[in-house]
Formats: C-alpha cells, sequence, structure tokens
C-alpha cells in the first residue's frame, strides 16, 4: 500500500520517475487520475509496475492474473507488456474502481486484452482452475486483502506453471511487519504470509525493497 518504494525522500522519488522509469503518455495520466483519488495510497508505485513489466517481457509472459486492481494502472502495465495474444485475468470485487480505468485501457488498444471479473478473488481464481487454466498462467500479482494473501498465493501456484512467478505486493507493509504494537489483522495476515513462504520448498524466492515490499516466488 504505497505509491513508492520505501525509504525515498521526495527528491529521489522524483529523480528515479525522470530517469529510471519508462511511462506511456496514458500510463502517466491513469497514475495522475488515480493518485487524485482519496484511496490512492492503494495504488502501485510506477517503478514497482515499470518492475513487473520487464519481468513479464523476460521470461515471454502471454497469461497474467492479477489479483486486487483498483483503478487499473498496474493492470494497463501488465497488458502493455504482453504481446497481441497475450491476456491479463483481472480480478476485483468492485467494479467502480476498474471503471476508473477501463477507458485508459481502450485508448492505450488493451482492453481486448483484459479480462476483467468482479467476484471475490478466491471464487475468481477457483473459476480459472476449473476452466482448465491449472498450469497454464505464466504470472500472477496479488496486492488485495491481505487476509487472503495466503489462500490467493495457494491459488496462484496451482495456476502457474513450473517456472512461472507469482509476485506479492506490501510484505513490508510500511514497516509494519517489525512493529511489535502492531496487531491489527491486516499486519497479523502479512507476517504469517512472509514466514510461511520464506521455507515453502516449492519455489525459488526473494524479497525485495520495491514498492511497499514486493516477494517474487519461482514455481519449481
Amino acid at each position: 500500500m504505497s505509491t513508492r518504494s520505501l525509504g525515498l525522500s521526495d527528491r529521489l522519488q522524483e529523480y528515479l520517475l525522470a530517469v529510471g522509469v519508462r511511462e506511456t503518455d496514458v500510463q502517466r495520466r491513469l497514475r495522475a487520475v488515480t493518485d487524485n483519488h482519496p484511496l490512492s495510497v492503494m495504488r502501485s508505485s510506477a517503478e514497482q509496475v515499470a518492475f513487473l513489466q520487464l519481468l513479464l517481457k523476460a521470461i515471454n509472459a502471454r497469461r497474467v492474473v492479477e489479483v486486487g486492481v483498483f483503478t487499473g494502472y498496474a493492470t494497463l502495465g501488465f497488458a502493455l507488456a504482453l504481446p497481441e495474444d497475450g491476456i491479463v485475468h483481472a480480478l476485483d470485487i468492485s467494479a467502480e474502481f476498474p471503471a476508473i480505468g477501463r477507458p485508459f485501457w481502450e485508448e492505450a488498444d488493451v482492453a481486448r486484452k483484459i479480462d476483467l471479473r468482479i467476484a471475490p478473488a478466491a471464487e475468481s481464481l477457483a473459476a480459472l482452475r476449473r476452466e482448465g487454466l491449472e498450469g497454464l498462467v505464466d504470472f500472477v500479482f496479488i496486492d488485495a486483502d491481505k487476509t487472503g494473501y495466503l489462500t490467493y498465493y495457494e491459488e496462484a501456484l496451482a495456476l502457474l506453471h513450473p517456472g512461472g512467478i507469482v509476485a506479492v505486493d506490501n510484505v513490508l507493509w510500511s514497516g509494519r511487519v517489525i512493529d511489535p504494537g502492531a496487531d491489527d489483522q491486516d499486519t497479523v495476515a502479512i507476517r504469517a504470509f512472509n514466514e510461511r513462504v520464506k521455507d515453502d520448498s516449492r519455489v525459488d524466492l526473494v524479497m525485495l525493497p520495491v514498492g511497499d515490499g514486493l516477494t517474487l516466488a519461482r514455481k519449481r
């Protein structure tokens, strides 16, 4: 839950965006619109989306699952990074927020690559498995309700093929994961997720201080 990477000053963030991130004009405008939203803190950082776009291209991804869409800023980035036959299965519980991004998806000519599904994420993930996508997905991005992270992670591993990657956002949770006084439901859930995956022998793993903390797990 951070629009910038942890620890960056305003000046460093401005410099990073100026020389280290390549956004299209449509991406910049959707980011600006999102930043004027009362819940703008839910937006993925520009550098995180750019990093994941590069990752998608590096692994030649064609099928992506996004758990948690908000205004679709990351969705737009993913769709832009995919080839013409690529698809982003974008899962969200709210139709209101993705509606903000849809005109930008259409303007960027990637709306045809986005399969937006409005339902509880666990239901949509189970539906993808029923539709025969188990073992066929290249990349999964999880950035939704924190209490559901472990469930979404298990569903992601079922959908991914060996070598596929799941990326999980907010794993440092603005530093609250190391605050002994932070015992709210979300913080407890993120700590539990981090402890669970660190020793998961089914994946290769790294946690990066990008955005609000990003865990990448490659299915073995």
